[in-house]
């Protein structure tokens, strides 16, 4: 007598004879060369190790932080302050120039990624006034995020690193790159 054969997708014959495997642990093995092929055959392959970059490295050392950091597809940027290379706070009462400033800043950061606003997926924003932050941001922020705007949180604060800074603003972004 003939044993039965079963077609599976991945061209595997299993036998359904006297030698038949139990379901469960055909099931298992199918699942295991399932996942074995994935990984060889096509599997996006990234490496895990962390990049790590410094717009400003001494002021980034003084302060014991890095701007940002890419593992695999994603970039995590640390909250980016209106400072000139020395770390000095600038447009100093001004919301409007300080909220540049920053965009400023985190669009460099980006670019060192190779990427723009438009791979952002996440902006936290930290001001110390709302009000004039809502105030000036609309058209300015509806010029960098063309497509979509990230998800995030707006939040009111008490304080920032130092009394002149107004704003700041922290970001992830992807890429499938």
């Amino acid at each position: 007598m003939r044993a039965k054969e079963e077609k599976v997708t991945t061209g595997l014959r299993i036998s359904s004879g006297p030698m038949m495997l139990s379901s469960g642990l055909r099931q298992l093995c199918l699942i295991l060369l399932a996942s074995t092929l994935a990984l060889t055959l096509g599997a996006p392959t990234f490496s895990a190790e962390p990049e790590y970059f410094m717009l400003r490295p001494e002021v980034e050392k003084a302060y014991g932080y890095t701007h940002a950091v890419r593992i695999g597809h994603e970039v995590k940027v640390s909250g980016a302050v209106s400072m000139d290379s020395q770390g000095n706070p600038t447009a100093l009462g001004d919301m409007a120039e300080q909220m540049k400033n920053v965009y400023g800043d985190l669009e460099k950061i980006l670019a060192h990624y190779g990427l723009t606003f438009e791979h952002v997926i996440v902006e936290n924003v930290f001001t110390t006034d709302m009000a004039r932050f809502v105030e000036v941001s609309g058209e300015f922020r509806a010029e960098l995020y063309e497509g979509h705007f990230p998800t995030g949180s707006w939040l009111e604060v008490k304080g920032l690193a130092l009394p002149e800074f107004l704003i700041e603003i922290e970001l992830e972004a992807y890429s499938s790159e």
